[in-house]
């Protein structure tokens, strides 16, 4: 019988909560879709495969939190999420900066990738590791902004491609959310690697 590890179990009721909240009359419910769903697909290929391999707790924190942060911006879409417009009315920002925060925060997913790269790979702890990882980080990043914009010529007059794009006017918009996952990247990888060595020393005890 498979034995499930109890904040493993809580991380992923409170996804699911948050989940069920994000899809109460959201925004759109095609952006929504289209925002929520590659998260939702990850969590299931996770459950799927949680028998046969399985992170960290740390990992999982990780996973949950971006999902959360993603769950969030689907409901609201990026560009209206209530306490980052509130942030722009307070301080006089030209826009909502949620998007922002939540690709920085993206940079976390160099942790997973780095506990995938140890395990499936003959990669070692060192220099190495950590600009693979970062590196895939980036490379996810630049890959989702190509789909963005693909999104936006396959369908250049849809309201859910232009909330999906979430430019806000700025035409540097995918540079500069690259450039946010890539310094979280970088910042996860520097500050978080020897906890997360410690906690896959604690998984193989």
């Amino acid at each position: 019988m498979l034995k499930v590890n109890k904040i493993h179990s809580a991380l992923l009721v409170i996804v699911a909560i948050v989940l069920l909240w994000s899809a109460i009359r959201p925004f759109s419910y095609t952006s929504w879709l289209v925002e929520v769903g590659p998260a939702v697909v990850i969590i299931i290929i996770l459950l799927i495969t949680y028998s046969k391999f399985r992170f960290t707790t740390f990992s999982y924190c990780i996973i949950a939190f971006l999902s959360i942060l993603t769950f969030i911006g689907g409901h609201y879409t990026y560009e209206e999420v209530p306490l980052f417009n509130w942030l722009q009315e307070e301080f006089h920002l030209k826009r909502n900066n949620y998007d922002r925060f939540g690709h920085f925060f993206k940079g976390l997913i160099a942790i997973v990738l780095r506990e995938i790269l140890l395990h499936f790979t003959p990669l070692t702890r060192g220099a190495w590791l950590s600009t693979i990882s970062v590196s895939i980080v980036l490379a996810i990043a630049a890959l989702y902004e190509i789909l963005e914009w693909l999104s936006t010529k396959i369908a250049p007059h849809s309201k859910t491609s232009k909330d999906f794009l979430g430019m806000q006017g700025d035409k540097w918009d995918a540079q500069w959310d690259m450039t946010f996952a890539f310094l979280g990247a970088i910042l996860a990888t520097l500050l978080l690697s020897h906890f997360h060595d410690r906690m896959l020393q604690k998984k193989r005890v």
